[in-house]
């Protein structure tokens, strides 16, 4: 997957200009892409500049004009390849997990504190997502909502990224868990 094509989704409900977009990774769409928003603005211009995607400005009193950008039938189109696309699977790239590798070589003490920051994140961005699940749902249930929701694909990517950190979080701390035990075992020898 390309960035044009997590930008082309995150513009398929609703115009949005640049700073918007930015938010919008910030809050959904970094789950599954995270791109800074210098990267989201050159994009924005590619996209535009490829017919994907078209911008009208925005005159507004006392502040600088905004464009705001949605997707073309071209973008739909490229979204439809896209998706019809096999999918590559996914694999972990992450340091963290680079200095787990070390474990046996490197000062536990020191490795506990970057999984219990990394396990710390997780909680908070899992709860973060729960909170989005729920004001997407409103008053739904989540069983109601995924059957007649109108907009299920951000809430089925917000739950992608609720049991990923999910993920993260149980597997720092049981690795925690692993290298506390495994310290007192030496520690009593």
């Amino acid at each position: 997957m390309a960035l044009h094509h997590a930008v082309l989704a995150a513009l398929l409900d609703e115009e949005l200009s640049g700073y918007q977009l930015a938010k919008a990774f910030d809050l959904g769409v970094a789950n599954f892409w995270h791109a800074l928003p210098q990267q989201l603005y050159a994009e924005l211009t590619r996209l535009e500049n490829d017919g994907l995607i078209t911008g009208r400005e925005v005159v507004q009193d006392a502040r600088p004009n905004k464009r705001l950008f949605t997707v073309t039938d071209a973008g739909l189109a490229e979204l439809e390849r896209f998706t019809a696309s096999a999918a590559k699977p996914s694999s972990i790239r992450d340091d963290l997990v680079v200095k787990v590798q070390a474990a046996d070589h490197v000062d536990t003490a020191t490795l506990v504190d970057r999984l219990t920051e990394r396990a710390a994140f997780a909680r908070a961005k899992a709860e973060l997502f729960g909170k989005l699940l729920r004001t997407m749902r409103g008053d739904r249930t989540e069983e109601d909502f995924l059957r007649h929701g109108e907009r299920v694909g951000p809430y089925l990517t917000c739950l992608r990224g609720l049991a990923f950190e999910q993920g993260n979080r149980d597997w720092c701390e049981r690795t925690i868990a692993v290298l506390r035990e495994r310290e007192a075992a030496r520690a009593g020898h």
